[in-house]
């Protein structure tokens, strides 16, 4: 295997066009990745007219060491930073320049190192660090470089080991980012990056010539993204307002003062650069109010304003594009990620955010109702008090609509465990309908207040369970009460016994509580999934 024991100047130059160009060729397929969390710009694209300006700052000046050709790259990206994944980018060779600074030629452990602080400069310089971005992919391949680094001094085996790091860290990025996962695709910015770090991996291999007749792959989510799409209501929300962008030259600037005095202007609020050129973006409402601070400071140049609305009403048009097309289509009202995956599992179309005490609205599931491709709805509340606001959909959509009266998670669970995909409408429906008289559901909460009922006396705060909406326990622990209900119910005919177990439980205790009632009902196959609801520590359903 070829081996590089050092690499300069020319040589670093040349890594550098040559990643520019892998990445000019994967633009367009990274730009049809971005959509979150509203399409902001175009990440490829920004991220490619970023090096290319990097690469023109390169070839412009005079440089013979790696350091000042790595100086150039970052002045010239910073000049030419375009939208947020460009602006971040700008920073990653900030911080490689700094790694980098006074050598004439570089190692394999050099170029770990520059790894390394190319991360920590990218982090410094967003005000609100998100994971599952380009900057956990930087952190994670950089991490790789310096282990591999400790054994070899190789600069291609480090870069295989930051080029591999960084791949498995892009089709991790779903499971950091919910949006990205619903949108069943990997983060932009990053898919960016590892073909930036790829293309100049390729290039020490000596594999320059075989690039021009191939393409960078794009790589696929390690995790299945659900069918189904998450609603909300738009016009009830926040308005997303204008991305701001725009280079501010000026004498004696503060990048972190000009930070602080944005902070309350807007969110995804970048500012990057030195006491005399510094690049913004933010999103806000406001861009006035951004532009006049700013003028006050400098002058303003590359300034663009885009109103991300528009953007997000293109992007809910292109998720109804991608919803799949069925027959029947079913709706269903869920809290917590781990029960969306299973409602997605299961075959729902869409789900609408909400349960107890986060009732959704007449409107956000009659937007969801809509919105599907099929002219059939089944719709599953899964809640008492969800079920009158889903029938006055029935009112106010044309389309047929039938409402399984499903009042509990685990019957919305088994009425989708009937639902037969030969069968025509109104025997789905029947048939869903029977399946939730046959489940019995434990829910596990804390009692919001004191009360006496049903011979006990629960203090506020206390751990109680109930059986079908009647309360029927009280303890110390979830784990108690659980067992508690238990013992009261006839489990010699039970088959199936489901524990969903919510936010504040951790897996270790899940699965301590399933062997617990494995062992006591040996007769009953026992399942442990991770729900992730609010309030209730455990919902059980019993089959």
């Amino acid at each position: 295997m070829k081996q590089v024991s050092s690499i300069n100047g020319q040589e670093f130059k040349e890594m550098l066009a040559t990643a520019t160009g892998w990445l000019e060729k994967s633009a367009s397929d990274i730009d049809a990745l971005n959509v979150f969390p509203v399409p902001d710009g175009d990440t490829g694209t920004n991220m490619l007219l970023t090096m290319r300006s990097s690469i023109e700052e390169v070839y412009q000046s005079a440089n013979s060491s790696v350091s000042s050709v790595a100086h150039a790259t970052a002045q010239g990206a910073l000049m030419g930073a375009r939208g947020n994944s460009g602006v971040i980018l700008s920073q990653i060779w900030r911080g490689v320049a700094v790694g980098l600074k006074g050598k004439k030629t570089i190692t394999g452990k050099d170029l770990a190192v520059a790894l390394n602080q190319a991360s920590k400069t990218a982090y410094k310089g967003i005000s609100n660090p998100t994971e599952g971005t380009i900057l956990t992919v930087m952190k994670d391949a950089a991490a790789a470089a310096e282990e591999e680094a400790e054994k070899t001094d190789d600069a291609i085996t480090v870069l295989e080991a930051a080029v591999d790091a960084a791949g498995e860290s892009v089709a991790n990025t779903p499971r950091l980012l919910p949006a990205l996962k619903q949108a069943g695709v990997v983060d932009a910015g990053g898919q960016g990056l590892l073909t930036i770090l790829d293309g100049a991996l390729r290039y020490l291999r000596g594999e320059a010539e075989q690039m021009q007749f191939r393409k960078p792959q794009i790589i696929a989510s390690s995790v299945s993204g659900p069918a189904q799409r998450i609603f909300k209501s738009g016009d009830d929300e926040v308005p997303f307002g204008y991305c701001t962008e725009f280079l501010l030259k000026g004498e004696d600037l503060n990048p972190d003062a000009i930070r602080v005095r944005l902070q309350k202007k807007g969110q995804s609020l970048i500012t990057v650069g030195d006491d005399t050129t510094v690049r913004v973006h933010v999103h806000t409402l406001d861009p006035g109010n951004v532009i006049r601070y700013a003028t006050s400071l400098g002058t303003m140049h590359q300034v663009s304003i885009r109103n991300m609305d528009e953007q997000h009403q293109d992007f809910l048009q292109m998720q109804k594009e991608r919803m799949p097309e069925v027959d029947i289509a079913i709706v269903a009202i869920v809290a917590g990620d781990g029960l969306g995956e299973v409602f997605a599992s299961l075959g729902t179309t869409a789900i609408v955010p909400g349960g107890q005490t986060m009732n959704p609205s007449t409107k956000e599931i009659l937007q969801a109702v809509k919105d599907v491709s099929s002219h059939k709805v089944i719709i599953l509340p899964n809640n008492k008090n969800i079920i009158l606001t889903a029938q006055q959909v029935l009112k106010l959509c044309d389309k047929e609509i039938e409402i399984i009266p499903t009042k509990t998670i685990p019957q919305g669970v088994a009425a989708l465990l009937t639902f037969d995909y030969e069968a025509d409408f109104p025997t789905n429906v029947q048939l869903m309908k029977e399946a939730v008289e046959r489940v019995k559901t434990i829910e596990i909460t804390h009692a919001v207040r004191p009360v006496n009922l049903n011979g006990m006396k629960i203090k506020r705060k206390q751990t109680i369970g109930l059986l079908d909406d009647e309360l029927l326990a009280a303890g110390t622990t979830p784990e108690d009460v659980l067992q508690k209900i238990l013992a009261k119910i006839p489990l010699r005919k039970t088959e199936i016994m489901t524990i969903y177990y919510g936010q504040d439980i951790k897996p270790e205790q899940a699965k301590a509580v399933g062997d617990s009632i494995r062992q006591k009902y040996p007769q009953s196959q026992v399942e442990v999934v991770r729900g992730g609801q609010p309030h209730y520590s455990f919902i059980v359903s019993i089959e």
